[in-house]
């Protein structure tokens, strides 16, 4: 049997390119590097590092749900009740549930993954070059 001739649509990245990093200004250094992103869908992978102190200085929520692996540091959600992710963790937030604000306890790695666009509209710690897609594009 003979193989249709397709290309390939798998994706492999070897090192996240040092240009996409962006930072975003009102997080205390905050940098994300988007690994992957659905244009249509908005879900989306991406790759965050923390200074010891950056947070996300709000109560917030998703309109989708966020899985966050640690890859290295501690980071702290403040708020409904204190959480502390570690090195190894998993963390799961459901699709509008608030939480934060959050904290970088140490400096910290976090690999970030949206099943559908991150917000519903622009959060005070984001500009429009430095969000993925909103529920309302």
């Amino acid at each position: 049997m003979t193989m249709p001739d397709m290309k390939s649509l798998e994706v492999l990245i070897a090192r996240p390119p040092e240009d996409k990093w962006v930072t975003l200004e009102k997080t205390g250094g905050l940098r994300v590097n988007t690994l992957y992103e659905n244009k249509e869908t908005g879900a989306s992978i991406a790759l965050l590092h923390f200074p010891k102190g950056a947070e996300i200085p709000v109560r917030h929520n998703h309109a989708s749900n966020q899985f966050m692996y640690v890859i290295e540091g501690k980071y702290e959600y403040r708020e409904p009740s204190s959480v502390i992710l570690q090195k190894g963790a998993f963390y799961m937030n459901p699709k509008g549930a608030y939480h934060g604000p959050t904290r970088a306890l140490e400096e910290s790695w976090i690999l970030e993954i949206y099943d559908g666009p991150h917000y519903h509209e622009l959060p005070p710690y984001h500009t429009r070059e430095t969000v993925g897609k909103l529920a309302k594009d």
